[in-house]
């Protein structure tokens, strides 16, 4: 395996700008399913051990909702869309206020549309890092998961076995009615997967 460590600012600011064409994607995907304007900051790229990824959202025993995939393709992996608690509520309040209860729970409709929420921020940087690297990376239908982040993640590992040791992490932000509303985005890729993808980039590996 390359050590990601001891990436250069070129090669970071690669990434970044995978990070800031798939924002961009996702901003004009989230304005059409809301239909109202969205704006999404430049997202803050990191490449992290797959050991640290529950405690960027609160640590493992924070309760989450996430949304998860499996990506297919020349690169298989797995992608994580995870939101803690008070954003998902917030969110749901802007877009269902006539559904939404403050009870703790969340009804079928609400999950749907932040599984939907979830897809199309996924899919949106997906698609960028595929036109970036010319490889094909195919997103399976997502689920979607109201837990502990420490427990979602176990799932995920007992669902798609082994993950990858790194993780890249896309923390974004989006503003919809003046309201901040932060979410992180976990690219895992399968052992070897992150070797394809950065030669597909032009980087030479150490």
């Amino acid at each position: 395996m390359a050590n990601y460590n001891r990436f250069e600012a070129f090669e970071m600011d690669v990434l970044k700008e995978v990070g800031n064409i798939g924002a961009g994607n996702a901003a004009t995907a989230m304005s059409t399913l809301l239909n109202k304007p969205i704006d999404m900051s430049v997202p803050s790229v990191q490449l992290l051990p797959f050991e640290e990824v529950a405690e960027r959202v609160g640590g493992s025993e924070q309760i989450v909702i996430a949304v998860f995939l499996r990506v297919e393709g020349d690169v298989p992996g797995n992608m994580f869309f995870i939101m803690q608690e008070h954003y998902a509520l917030q969110l749901m309040k802007q877009l269902l206020p006539k559904e939404h209860l403050d009870d703790g729970t969340y009804s079928e409709l609400e999950l749907s549309t932040l599984c939907e929420i979830g897809n199309i921020l996924a899919g949106s940087y997906l698609s960028s890092l595929a036109d970036f690297t010319q490889l094909q990376l195919l997103p399976s239908v997502p689920s979607i998961a109201h837990d502990m982040a420490g427990a979602i993640l176990s799932y995920g590992l007992m669902q798609y076995g082994e993950m990858g040791d790194s993780a890249l992490l896309i923390e974004t932000s989006f503003l919809e009615d003046c309201k901040s509303l932060e979410g992180h985005f976990f690219l895992i890729p399968d052992p070897n997967s992150f070797d394809i993808i950065f030669r597909a980039l032009g980087v030479r590996l150490g």
